[in-house]
């Protein structure tokens, strides 16, 4: 087979205390999943779930113990960090009851949603797509994946990010709005699921602008941790 350009290699992410390598799939994104966090962003309540996706290739991969370099994105000055449980999906399936969800779950990691807030906010306001906010390169760091039987308790981890060493993002899993099983319900009612795709599951409250030079320090409990430095 002859192609036009060279095929790009695909995209993958190691699993803690393996020699596997998770190759991705797509990624998808939760809107507004913890309360507080649609609060401050000007909303309230229960709305229904919505979801928004990231090319693959907007990944980038930190080791654990590594400090990972963030480039400070293109046409923005308020570059926006969202601290996330990622969700490793091992089995694919279209219509998942949430009963059922835990069978199509490989693993978890630590992940952020970057994002250019003035453009996503601008984007809004005229009623457009806001891809331009989300969905631009480099805008998906992660850690390692750890396979489900490793993690307990997930429901009352911590979820925490720091930048500078000063608290930003504090909360727990347990006060996501729509939790793992009902968002992958819903999710995979609008497409079908494969493996090898990551669910970004929502960010708490405490967001704010992250400057060249800056130093976060990411976490979920039982999970791992991520940190970045922005250049």
């Amino acid at each position: 087979m002859k192609f036009t350009h060279p095929a790009q290699a695909p995209i993958c992410v190691p699993v803690v205390n393996s020699d596997q390598q998770f190759p991705i799939h797509r990624i998808y994104c939760v809107g507004r999943n913890y309360e507080e966090h649609a609060k401050e962003m000007g909303y309230t309540g229960r709305e229904a779930p919505f979801f928004f996706l990231k090319p693959t290739d907007s990944l980038i991969y930190v080791p654990t113990g590594a400090t990972g370099e963030l480039p400070y994105p293109s046409l923005t000055k308020n570059f926006h960090h969202e601290i996330e449980l990622v969700v490793a999906i091992g089995k694919g399936g279209k219509n998942i009851k949430a009963q059922d969800a835990e069978q199509h779950i490989f693993g978890y990691a630590v992940g952020l949603d970057m994002t250019r807030r003035d453009l996503q906010n601008d984007m809004k306001k005229q009623g457009r797509p806001w891809d331009i906010g989300k969905s631009f390169d480099a805008s998906s760091p992660m850690g390692p994946i750890v396979e489900k039987s490793s993690v307990h308790d997930l429901e009352n981890a911590k979820i925490y990010l720091s930048v500078n060493n000063e608290d930003r993002q504090s909360s727990h899993i347990n006060k996501l709005i729509w939790n793992i099983h009902e968002t992958i319900e819903h999710l995979s009612a609008a497409w079908e699921l494969q493996a090898g795709d990551l669910i970004f599951t929502g960010t708490p409250e405490g967001v704010n602008a992250v400057s060249p030079g800056d130093l976060m320090h990411g976490s979920v409990e039982g999970v791992g941790s991520i940190d970045l430095r922005v250049v």
